[in-house]
């Protein structure tokens, strides 16, 4: 395809096949304003906020996983399609909330305390979203009261914790040994990452899974709470 012919493109003339594939090729490209376009039109077409979210959005997002984990996109690419995300996000979010459309699931995620590095967790908290869930991102030099305020506010199905500091790494210990004491670490998944984290720092800590980027991480959480619904259910 030329890029005279790319400057041509009319969102709105595009059958809603063509404009769903379309949009997760201007997703993976990191365009907010045709995101933000596109959502407009389905909605406009009678799709519900739902529908979109999940076949342009999510689908989309899945497809920027997928590379970022394989090595293909590198973190300013990703960043720039999370963006892009969000600019949908934003017009489906209060209308997905209208429905009471049920999300993946529900995640409260924060860099624990001593650690104000913020990068990785807002790649996470944006891959997370980009699935499917709700997230709320309580930010760094997040303390063990911070995070179960949050978790008694807002009542996930996931804490994620993340630390870049060799010095910082031992305190997620602390929150999830807490958790213990007050009788509430078996209520939520406990997710950890980090980039001095590994698998065995994780299983030391007791932690539910480790996460080396924030493509396994949204794939590890989605995985995660649908066993963990299932489990309910059987």
């Amino acid at each position: 395809m030329t890029e005279e012919f790319d400057d041509e493109i009319v969102l709105a003339e595009l059958s809603d096949e063509d404009l769903v594939a379309q949009m997760h090729d201007d997703l993976y490209d990191g365009m907010a304003d045709e995101i933000a376009e596109g959502t407009e039109i389905l909605l406009a077409r009678e799709w519900g906020p739902g529908k979109v979210l999940n076949e342009a959005l999510v689908e989309g997002m899945r497809i920027v996983g997928i590379d970022f984990r394989d090595g293909i996109l590198f973190v300013p690419e990703v960043l720039l399609a999370a963006n892009a995300m969000k600019a949908g996000m934003a017009i489906l979010r209060p209308l997905l909330a209208e429905t009471g459309a049920e999300s993946v699931g529900k995640v409260v995620i924060g860099t624990v305390k001593g650690d104000i590095h913020d990068i990785g967790k807002n790649l996470v908290a944006m891959m997370l979203e980009g699935a499917g869930f709700d997230v709320i991102d309580i930010g760094i030099n997040t303390d063990v009261d911070e995070y179960l305020a949050a978790l008694e506010e807002h009542k996930p199905d996931i804490l994620g914790m993340s630390a870049l500091l060799t010095t910082t790494m031992p305190y997620m210990k602390v929150v999830i040994d807490t958790m213990v004491e007050k009788g509430l670490r078996d209520e939520y998944i406990i997710l950890v990452g980090g980039a001095p984290l590994n698998q065995e720092f994780g299983d030391a800590v007791g932690a539910d899974g480790y996460c080396r980027d924030a493509a396994v991480a949204a794939e590890m959480a989605k995985a995660m709470v649908t066993e963990r619904r299932q489990a309910a259910l059987a």
